[in-house]
């Protein structure tokens, strides 16, 4: 089964559609269609890069179009009620064993509360997770209003993820409207994850940079 036949599947729809509608009713920002398919085809590209070989890139999208339906059941530890419903999904669309338990152990260890980049396709999603910054995902409609996390999201006007020729570095470059949002502001929330993602390009053999407004700050 392909990652185009994960995203037309309508119970697969569903479940992204109701986890997103919880997350709605928190207040957090978009985790719909747009960011689960923003991760899917940045997980791919950045195996498809290195060299990793075709069916492992489907099952880095895979997993990436599945990495957030944990929230349906609840926001606290999603990553492992995602990666059980995931392999009950997968099962059940006769994935073989060996492809469910890769796409389950990234989809159990993407969040950076308890994940880890444990084999390669989980740094995959881990990076393509944690560069999806920006203004788009905001809901608040009401700047007066935002909190910190709408701030920071906001404040991205340009997010870019790029593995160099050589193939030795990953760099999330982010373009941040400061009028809007600081750079504290994006460490005082998303620090955590940038140290993961640090974690991540070292499993895939990169090192990670973070560029905010031309200035390198990892």
């Amino acid at each position: 089964m392909t990652y185009e036949e994960i995203r037309q599947d309508p119970t697969i729809q569903t479940y992204i559609t109701q986890a997103d509608a919880s997350l709605i009713a928190l207040g957090f920002t978009e985790h719909s269609f747009a960011h689960v398919t923003a991760v899917a085809e940045k997980a791919g590209y950045i195996l498809e890069t290195l060299g990793f070989p075709k069916r492992e890139v489907e099952l880095a999208k895979i997993a990436g179009y599945l990495h957030d339906i944990g929230n349906l059941v609840n926001r606290v530890e999603h990553s492992q009620s995602g990666a059980v419903m995931a392999f009950r999904l997968l099962d059940e669309r006769n994935f073989p064993a060996d492809e469910i338990a890769i796409i389950t152990t990234a989809i159990g260890n993407h969040d950076e509360g308890t994940g880890q980049p444990v084999n390669e396709l989980a740094a995959a999603l881990i990076l393509a997770d944690k560069s999806d910054v920006r203004r788009s995902r905001v809901r608040n409609q009401d700047i007066t209003s935002f909190d910190i996390h709408d701030r920071v999201n906001y404040s991205v006007k340009k997010s870019e993820l790029k593995i160099n020729e050589a193939h030795t570095l990953i760099k999330l470059k982010l373009t941040v409207d400061t009028h809007v949002g600081s750079v504290m502001d994006y460490f005082e929330i998303f620090l955590d994850r940038m140290i993961l993602c640090r974690k991540a390009a070292e499993k895939l053999g990169l090192e990670f940079k973070l560029m905010i407004n031309e200035q390198q700050l990892i």
